[in-house]
């Protein structure tokens, strides 16, 4: 079952389980994957604490004491996140120092209500790496434009970030300098920078979906021809840049002070149109040097019959800026595209975590003890 994974670990392809529950944590599910499945890192973020918590599977006790406290619903989910952020940690702490620190990642996310508010972002940050207590945490920060100098203080402050909600190119490359320049404030600090990690979350299929919508909307055979391909010309470009930034004289004197490289991470990994097969976005994003983060779906199915055939990245550039340049030509604007992308990512994860807020609410009454 597993040699499809091996194959993509061996090209250099850290596998991320795009998922976390207290039962996945508890019943041992996430250690058996990490030994038969080659997972070797976990991101989360409001959406999959929402439907986890909401759940109620194995929250009840910590839900019945929060209660008795009587906690506000905000400093609540802090404490079951955190919770089931540091147990996982604990679990994959192996993997973490068999890697030197590379792997082994759990990765969560500041509240999104504070994506558009820079100092609001950074005191969370400092706040969730404290909580969760663990050298193997990633704290996640969205790449929106009050998130890029959030990004370059806590990397400065020592703090390992994911980047999360990347969707355009340019805002890719906004976000390999705010690390550069963290990693540039961090070195001023005297700090170790070999001790310094982060990743950036490019998203692939949300880009189709929008796209695809847009090319069906036109329903010409020349707009259904550009259809599924911008998603993977878009996260091709972005390693194409990662190799650029990350092979600068810039870039030279940092990795001369042990700094890490920030890894392009592609997200949103789980395809949503069944016409395209299930693995799309693993088999065809394989190169040295990156992360993937899947849904237990999309890690099944790429196990099953994923098709690992080596590096698939490698000498696409030019027929990748052929496809983005494709649909621009059928009047679907890319810039567009990747600005609403990333205004309605950070609205659905605040809806998700509005959910989270009010389901966590009405359970810390139901479980409130009565007066007397």
């Amino acid at each position: 079952m597993t040699d499809a994974l091996k194959r993509l670990s061996d090209e250099g392809v850290a596998i991320w389980l795009d998922d976390l529950s207290r039962k996945r944590i508890t019943s041992g599910n996430l250690a058996e994957l990490l030994d038969e499945q080659h997972v070797v890192g976990v991101t989360t973020n409001p959406s999959i604490f929402q439907k986890a918590i909401s759940s109620g599977d194995g929250y009840e006790q910590q839900l019945t004491d929060l209660a008795a406290r009587k906690v506000t619903v905000d400093e609540a989910i802090r404490m079951i996140t955190t919770a089931d952020v540091r147990d996982a940690a604990d679990i994959l702490r192996p993997v973490f120092d068999a890697t030197e620190g590379q792997d082994g990642r759990v990765s969560i996310e500041v509240d999104p209500r504070l994506a558009h508010h820079t100092q609001a972002t950074v005191a969370e940050a400092k706040q969730l790496a404290w909580l969760v207590d663990r050298p193997n945490t990633l704290i996640k920060i969205p790449a929106t434009k009050a998130g890029l100098p959030a990004i370059t203080e806590v990397i400065g402050k020592g703090i390992s970030v994911n980047v999360t909600l990347i969707f355009s190119l340019e805002r890719y490359r906004e976000v390999m300098d705010a690390y550069l320049a963290g990693l540039e404030k961090a070195k001023a600090a005297g700090l170790d920078l070999a001790k310094i990690h982060s990743v950036a979350s490019f998203f692939v299929s949300r880009v189709d979906t929008e796209i695809d919508k847009r090319i069906d909307a036109l329903g010409t055979d020349e707009a259904k021809s550009a259809r599924g391909k911008a998603g993977l010309a878009n996260a091709r470009l972005a390693y194409e840049a990662f190799e650029e930034v990350f092979g600068s004289d810039r870039w030279a004197a940092l990795d001369k002070a042990h700094a890490n490289k920030q890894r392009p991470l592609w997200a949103s990994t789980g395809v949503k149109d069944k016409a395209y097969k299930d693995t799309l976005y693993v088999d065809d994003l394989v190169a040295p040097g990156t992360v993937n983060t899947m849904p237990e779906a999309t890690l099944q199915a790429t196990a099953d019959h994923g098709q690992i055939t080596g590096n698939t990245i490698a000498g696409t550039y030019d027929q990748s800026r052929a496809e983005i340049e494709a649909v621009e030509k059928l009047g679907i604007s890319y810039d567009e595209v990747v600005q609403l992308l990333e205004d309605e990512g950070v609205e659905k994860f605040e809806a998700a975590w509005n959910d989270l807020l009010k389901s966590t609410e009405a359970e810390l009454k139901r479980l409130a003890p009565s007066e007397g």
